[in-house]
C-alpha cells in the first residue's frame, strides 16, 4: 500500500511538472503603443487589470477632434495594434443597422411603422405584421436566435467547444425562413427583449426593399458617405480584412474569425477600426451622419435605460450616455457618447474580456459607475469551468480506482474522461480569473488516479458480468470523451 502511494505521488509530481509546460498562457496587455501617446496613457490608466487582454484600439472624440491610439499586440506573433487595425465589432453593428432604418425613413423609402411584409414580401408568416421600428428596438417579440433543430443547436455547441464560428453557413435564406416560421410572443411584443434575429431581419428587409444585399446598402448609405473605408462585412472567409487583429479567449486560446451573411446586420461578420468608428461617432454627435436620428431614445427598457433604433441611452446618476457594445468569439467592443459634454469613445479589444468600463472611464465616469457596467456573470462562468473541469475528472478517477468492485472497461472510461476534462478546462476556462497554476495540479491529480488504477489493472475482469450493460455504457462514454478531448486539444 505504501509503495502504491509513493508511486502515485511520483507520477503526480512528474505529470504536474509536464503540466507546467502545457498550462494555459494568459495574455497580458503589451507595452507597445501606436498613435496618440497621451490617449494611450489615459487608456492604460483606465485599464487597471491588463491580465486577459492582448491589444486595444482606442478613439476619443472631443469638440469634434478625433484622437486614436493602439495598445499591445494584435496577434500571437506580437504585431502591434494600430488605430487602423481591423477588429470584429459584433453587436455594435446593430446601431449601424438602426441608422440604416433612420436613413431610409428620412429618404422616404420606408416608414418606421411599415410592416415587415411590405418591405420584404417574401416573408409570409406571422412575423410579416411586425413593424420595422419594433425590429430596430428589440420590441418585436422575437427570440434571441432563429428557432433551430437539435442538429443546429448541436452545431452551435460544437463551435463553442472547438472555438469555431457558430454562425457559419447561415445565409439570408436562413433569416427569411426563420421569419416565416417564428411565432411572435404577444406578451413580449412592445417590450424590450434583446434579440439577434430581429436586427438581422430588419437589415435584410431594408436591403430587399432597396434591391441590393445588406453589405452593399450599408456601404452606399452609411459607410461610403462617412469615409469609413476600412469597415467591411465579411460574409465569407475571403472577405476578412488584411492586417486584422486575432481574437482569443481571455485565457489565451485563439479563436476562429466570424464571417457570414445571415446574422451580419446583428454583428456576425462586420469588422471596423477605431479610426472608422471615431468618424461615425463624431458625425453622429454633430447630427451629420446618415441616420443620426437613430440614436434618439424612443422606448423605455427600464428605469435607467431607453432605446432608439439600435442605440441604447443609459442614465448614470445625472449623466446620460448613448452607447452600444459588441461581443464575438474572441473580441469585445464598445462605442458611446455623451451629448452634454460632446465627448465620444471607441474601445476595441481582441480577447473576450469586456471593455465597457474602459470606455466609460475615458468618458470621465467615476470608477465605481464604470465598473458597474462590466458583465460579471460570464467571467465567473469561465472561472467555474476552469476549476470544475480541471479537477472533476481526476477526483472521479481516484474514486473509481479505489472501488472494490471494478472492471477494466470502467477504469478505461474514467481515465479517458479525466483527461478529456483536463482538455476542456484548458480550452474553455477563463484563466485570467483563475490562477493558471491550478491546471498542473489537476494534471497531477489525474495522473495519480491513472497510477492507482494501473496497480489493479491485471487483477480486474474486463467487464463486470453482474451488470452486462455497463460495458456498452462505458465504451460509449469513453468514445464520447475521446472526441471531446481531441476537439479541446486541437481546437
Amino acid at each position: 500500500m505504501r509503495r502504491t502511494t509513493v508511486t502515485a505521488l511520483v507520477v503526480a509530481l512528474i505529470a504536474g511538472l509536464v503540466g507546467v509546460a502545457l498550462m494555459p498562457r494568459v495574455p497580458r496587455l503589451g507595452a507597445q503603443t501606436t498613435g496618440d501617446r497621451d490617449l494611450a496613457a489615459a487608456a492604460r490608466s483606465a485599464t487597471p487589470d491588463p491580465s486577459g487582454r492582448r491589444g486595444l484600439a482606442i478613439a476619443l472624440v472631443e469638440n469634434g477632434r478625433i484622437r486614436t491610439a493602439g495598445l499591445g499586440d494584435r496577434d500571437l506573433a506580437g504585431q502591434p495594434v494600430e488605430p487602423g487595425t481591423p477588429f470584429e465589432i459584433g453587436s455594435v453593428t446593430k446601431a449601424l443597422t438602426g441608422m440604416l432604418l433612420a436613413d431610409q425613413v428620412a429618404a422616404g423609402v420606408v416608414g418606421p411603422d411599415d410592416r415587415l411584409g411590405s418591405a420584404w414580401p417574401e416573408v409570409t408568416g406571422p412575423a410579416r405584421d411586425i413593424t420595422l421600428a419594433e425590429l430596430a428596438s428589440h420590441r418585436a417579440g422575437l427570440p434571441r436566435l432563429a428557432p433551430g433543430s437539435p442538429l443546429g443547436w448541436a452545431r452551435i455547441l460544437w463551435s463553442n467547444v472547438s472555438g469555431g464560428n457558430p454562425y457559419a453557413g447561415q445565409g439570408v435564406d436562413t433569416i427569411r425562413s426563420a421569419a416565416d416560421r417564428v411565432s411572435t410572443d404577444d406578451d413580449e411584443r412592445g417590450e424590450v427583449h434583446y434579440s439577434n434575429l430581429g436586427p438581422s431581419v430588419l437589415g435584410h428587409a431594408l436591403a430587399a426593399k432597396a434591391g441590393v444585399a445588406y453589405p452593399e446598402l450599408l456601404h452606399a448609405r452609411l459607410l461610403g458617405p462617412l469615409g469609413m473605408t476600412a469597415t467591411v462585412v465579411a460574409t465569407r472567409d475571403d472577405d476578412l480584412p488584411a492586417g486584422r487583429a486575432q481574437g482569443s479567449r481571455a485565457g489565451g486560446r485563439p479563436l476562429e474569425a466570424w464571417a457570414g451573411a445571415g446574422y451580419a446586420p446583428a454583428g456576425a461578420g462586420p469588422w471596423s477600426t477605431a479610426e472608422d468608428l471615431g468618424r461615425l461617432l463624431a458625425a453622429t454627435l454633430a447630427g451629420t451622419a446618415p441616420g443620426a436620428d437613430a440614436a434618439t431614445a424612443r422606448f423605455r427598457e427600464d428605469d435607467d435605460t431607453r432605446i432608439g433604433y439600435g442605440w441604447f441611452t443609459t442614465r448614470h446618476g445625472d449623466r446620460e450616455v448613448v452607447w452600444h457594445n459588441g461581443a464575438t468569439g474572441g473580441f469585445r467592443s464598445y462605442v458611446g457618447f455623451e451629448r452634454a459634454t460632446g465627448r465620444a469613445v471607441v474601445v476595441l479589444g481582441n480577447t473576450d474580456k469586456g471593455v465597457e468600463p474602459i470606455g466609460l472611464r475615458l468618458l470621465g465616469m467615476p470608477q465605481r459607475e464604470a465598473d458597474s457596467a462590466a458583465a460579471m456573470v460570464l467571467p465567473w462562468i469561465g472561472a467555474g469551468l476552469a476549476v470544475a473541469f480541471t479537477f472533476l475528472g481526476g477526483i472521479s478517477l481516484l474514486g473509481t480506482a479505489r472501488r472494490r468492485q471494478l472492471d477494466q472497461v470502467t477504469v478505461l472510461a474514467a481515465a479517458v474522461w479525466a483527461f478529456a476534462y483536463l482538455g476542456l478546462g484548458h480550452r474553455l476556462g477563463d484563466w485570467s480569473v483563475v490562477p493558471a497554476w491550478l491546471w498542473p495540479l489537476g494534471a497531477g491529480l489525474s495522473a495519480a488516479g491513472v497510477a492507482l488504477a494501473a496497480t489493479r489493472w491485471r487483477a480486474l475482469p474486463v467487464v463486470d458480468a453482474q451488470v452486462p450493460w455497463r460495458r456498452l455504457l462505458s465504451v460509449a462514454s469513453s468514445l464520447g470523451a475521446a472526441v471531446l478531448a481531441v476537439v479541446a486539444v486541437a481546437g
